[in-house]
């Protein structure tokens, strides 16, 4: 039978629809998105309320955002397997399902274990959407709007983060932490019922063995690598554990680089970092991921125990700066469309890097309009480089590798977002105890933490200078 005759084929429906249907695949996708992003960011405002309810430090409790982000950052790796071998529909509903399910089980969570066995599981499944949008958008449409669809699919994707804070912050205080988990799930029943209706039929297509091997070598190092930071507190540095999980992180690596070598079809290919733009913007990637997880993380934390704000306030605080970054995405999409996508980036990451200055420097003199200030002018620098970034690594890869580079740069970006959140966490921790939990010391404590990721996003901007502009 002729593809035209298959009402669901990708071709039908493009017929059918004509020139929007790929924009409103991206939207589906996008909407779907939505729901693991409401996963990430709506949980940072329940971190002091968990600490009490299970009395436990944040060293602890960061093990239920490290879970998560590790499961998320793990579940990138296979994204472009399945995504060939089950299809864009299938791939997407099942993990929808898999959102919906842990979403539920972490509102009756009991226990603290059940809660991060529940965020791994939500985890899983946002790692799985995280690339589906990028791979969609760079085989989708071609490359003069492309930062003008990134643009588009990130502002609902950005949009989250933005009410996030607000929404959960009230349901915490209203129904208690458990209510934050079904933030989520309204979208991505949203989202099941547009796919279910408008994602294309899969094809059937030849495909690799799955390389089981790879991704539990790279499984082993992400793991490694997020406990030995969580170690550096709570056993030393100087402890076999901890020097454990170092050889642990090296030797996963090595075993995989070796590995790689020897099949064709691993599961990352290391021919990829040949490319010194595409290496390069991986590292950015995972620099920015850093900064961008461990101030969601910081901020909400500061404001909280710091500043002595509810989470209510606290997230009605941060609405402004996330309305900011709602209303620079699209700009700065249609920006990389005409100028430079490295500039773009090199801009954002200078802006982003200078609003932890304020906090730094001033963290027991800050005022309630230089909070909002300050963090207005860190999202409008995010959203500079959320649609730059990836047009600034993936411009030079050649189709047959898109898939798999979008999931290294997500993998990249949530891995640092990983190490960001667990390093802050224990960071926070190690110098609340030499400066104590009341002011002035805690004051200190904080402005060491806002210190070190303005570190971290100058280190980033020392590899982008040496990244390379797309051929026009």
């Amino acid at each position: 039978m002729s593809l035209h005759l298959l009402p669901h084929s990708f071709e039908a429906l493009s017929l059918r629809y004509g020139e929007r249907y790929k924009w409103m695949v991206l939207l589906i996708i996008g909407v779907g998105t939505m729901a693991g992003v409401l996963c990430t960011s709506s949980f940072n405002v329940a971190v002091p309320a968990l600490t009490r309810t299970f009395h436990l430090g944040q060293d602890h409790v960061q093990w239920a955002m490290t879970a998560f982000l590790a499961a998320m950052t793990i579940g990138m790796l296979p994204a472009a397997w399945w995504l060939q071998r089950f299809g864009l529909r299938r791939v997407f509903m099942w993990t929808l399902w898999l959102l919906v399910a842990a979403s539920v089980a972490g509102f009756y969570a009991h226990s603290f274990v059940q809660v991060v066995i529940a965020r791994l599981l939500q985890g899983l499944a946002a790692g799985v959407l995280q690339p589906l949008g990028v791979m969609a958008l760079m085989r989708l449409f071609p490359p003069d709007i492309q930062g003008r669809a990134s643009g588009i699919l990130i502002v609902g994707i950005a949009f989250t983060p933005a009410i996030a804070p607000s929404i959960s912050g009230w349901l915490l205080d209203q129904f208690g932490w458990q209510a934050i988990f079904l933030l989520g799930v309204p979208f991505a029943l949203i989202a099941l019922l547009c796919a279910w209706r408008w994602l294309p039929a899969p094809r059937q297509q030849p495909v690799n063995a799955f390389d089981w091997a790879g991704l539990g070598w790279l499984s082993a190092a992400t793991i490694g690598l997020i406990e030995f930071v969580s170690s550096l507190h709570h056993s030393g540095l100087f402890a076999p554990w901890t020097w454990g999980q170092a050889l642990l992180t090296v030797g996963s690596l090595l075993c995989y680089m070796r590995h790689a070598r020897q099949l064709p079809h691993a599961i990352i290919q290391l021919h990829l970092f040949q490319r010194p733009t595409f290496s390069r913007g991986t590292l950015v990637a995972f620099a920015y991921g850093f900064g961008l997880y461990a101030s969601t993380y910081l901020i909400p934390v500061f404001l909280q125990n710091a500043m002595a704000f509810s989470a209510t306030e606290a997230g009605v605080l941060l609405l402004p700066s996330g309305m900011a970054l709602v209303l620079t995405i699209p700009i700065a999409g249609r920006m990389a469309d005409q100028l430079s996508p490295r500039r773009i980036t090199l801009a954002g990451l200078v802006i982003f890097g200078a609003s932890f200055i304020v906090f730094a420097v001033a963290a027991d003199q800050v005022r309630y309009w230089e909070i909002v200030a300050a963090t207005i002018v860190g999202r409008i620098g995010l959203g500079l480089i959320l649609p730059a970034l990836n047009l600034a690594t993936l411009h030079e890869m050649e189709p047959q590798h898109l898939g798999q580079s979008s999931v290294v740069v997500s993998y990249a970006r949530q891995l640092g977002g990983v190490v960001g959140v667990a390093m802050m966490a224990v960071f926070m921790e190690w110098r609340e105890r030499i400066y104590g939990q009341l002011p002035p010391g805690i004051f200190e404590a904080y402005a060491q933490g806002f210190l070190l990721l303005s570190a971290v996003i100058v280190l980033a901007i020392m590899v982008a200078l040496g990244m390379q502009d797309r051929k026009r």
